[in-house]
Order: C-alpha cells, then structure tokens, then sequence
C-alpha cells in the first residue's frame, strides 16, 4: 500500500516507519504534482497540491533546482520540470526493454483495427502509457506517452486489478475507495464487473465506463510470473465498438497480441539475468 508521507506536525507517525525518508518522500511528491500540460507551477501552488508546508516546499524546489529535476523562471517565481526528470524516464524505459518489444505489436492491431493500442503501468491510483500506438481510423481523442487514466473507471486501470493478487488488489482497493468515496458504490460495481469479464473471457470490458464515447478492451499482462504486472488496451468510438465487436474481434486479437509479447519479452529477460 502507499505510504503516507508524514506531515511535519506528525512526528510520531514519523518514527512508525524508520527507514523512510521523509524528505524524500515529499521531493518527489513535488515531482508528481506536475499534470500533463502544465508547464509551470509555483510554491504556493506546490503546498496546495501536496499538501507540505510552504517553506518546506521553498527549501525542496531549491534543492530540486540545484540537481536538474526542476527549472525556475525567475520572471514569474515559478517552476517547471528540469532535463533530469526527462532522463531518468528515459532511463527507466530503456531498461525495461518491453517497450521496444511491444511497439510492432500494438502498432499492427492498431493499423487492422483502426483502434488506440496501449501499454500501461500503475502509478499509485493512475494508469501511465509506457507505448500507445493509433490506427488511421476517427480518433475520439489522441492519448501519448506519459498520459494518465484513472484506474477505477478505465479498461486499462481495471485489466491490471484483474492482474494483481488478491492481497494487493483489496489494498488497492481500500485506497480507490478513499478518493472516490461517495461516487464508490457505483465505480466497486463497475470492477467487480470488469473481474467477472476477465473470468469469463480473458478480457475487459469497457462500454462508455469511462469517456461515454470511448469503448474499449484491456487484458493484464502479467510477467515473471506475477513479479511485474502491466496492462495492455483496445479502444476506440463507442459508435462502431458494439459489445459483440469487443467480444468476438477486439478481445481475442489483444489476448494474441499479449501472448506474443510475453513469448517474446520473457526468454530475452531470462538471457540477461
């Protein structure tokens, strides 16, 4: 489960956990407060998002400055992500080495079925595109790299809850239910829905749950066998995706297209252990 990040008034939550690095904790939760779009925020902005102690975030963006991961413009005291964001990204990616496996796949389903095709990870309650490939179809809306997806409502969030354990799932859980509160009744159904279509099929699904217009398919693609899970989605306008589209072309055509990146991602990983 994520940790909460004590505030500074807090210091016997503090000493719960020893090893955790507070100031840590809450440089990087300046990171996250960054949305898609935004090029600019200032402090003030900061500890309203975050939730730290003005000065507190003085001191971190200072810090952050100094190391690469933000950039200040001095005209408007403000801040922007820095090239060291940008790189360990980068990095991340690189390592992985999915990516560049998945690419070609996602790209053909999305070039024959004139659909978005992703590939996802979790980041605390989002879903993140790692890969997102489109077809020469009308496009609802064009989502890149770095997009998020909330989790509870969207085919993609949903599939990797499929994938999860059981143990980390009710975790996970207990935390969607705290920032959806009273909208949970309807969105818990809506999982619990998309766990017996994964039952049944191999697949979500995903009708306007999301975006009215936007119907979609998603699977988990669970690696190293349950060590690492990810998600990978089939969507598009909810116009021309039926249910029986979904059902009987969409859902099978991704399952093919996890199975042959799984075959081809797994004895690569294993070479370079």
């Amino acid at each position: 489960m994520t940790q909460t990040i004590p505030r500074e008034d807090e210091p016997e939550q503090a000493s719960k956990d020893r090893n955790f690095v507070t100031a840590l904790a809450r440089g990087l939760e300046l990171l996250r407060a960054f949305g898609a779009g935004e090029e600019y925020l200032g402090n003030a902005d900061l500890s309203s998002r975050t939730g730290i102690p003005r000065p507190t975030v003085s001191r971190l963006t200072y810090t952050l400055t100094q190391l690469g991961y933000l950039q200040r413009n001095p005209d408007i005291e403000k801040y922007r992500l820095g090239a060291g964001v940008l790189a360990l990204g980068y990095r991340y990616l690189a390592n992985m080495g999915i990516r560049d496996i998945a690419r070609p796949h996602l790209q053909r389903l999305a070039d024959a079925t004139d659909c978005n095709v992703s590939l996802g990870t979790a980041d605390r309650t989002s879903m993140m595109y790692l890969e997102t490939c489109h077809g020469s179809g009308p496009l609802i809306m064009r989502l890149e790299v770095g997009s998020r997806l909330p989790m509870a409502t969207s085919a993609i969030g949903r599939a990797w809850l499929c994938g999860i354990s059981a143990e980390r799932r009710q975790q996970v859980m207990e935390e969607l239910k705290e920032i959806h509160k009273g909208d949970w009744t309807r969105i818990k159904a809506g999982i619990e829905k998309s766990l017996a279509d994964y039952r049944e099929y191999g697949f979500c699904l995903s009708e306007g749950d999301w975006q009215p217009e936007v119907s979609a398919v998603a699977l988990p693609l669970i690696l190293e066998g349950g060590a690492e899970v990810m998600a990978i989605n089939c969507g598009g306008s909810s116009l021309r995706l039926t249910r029986d589209k979904l059902v009987e072309s969409l859902g099978p055509k991704l399952k093919s297209v996890a199975k042959n990146i799984k075959n081809e991602l797994e004895p690569r990983r294993l070479s370079d252990l």
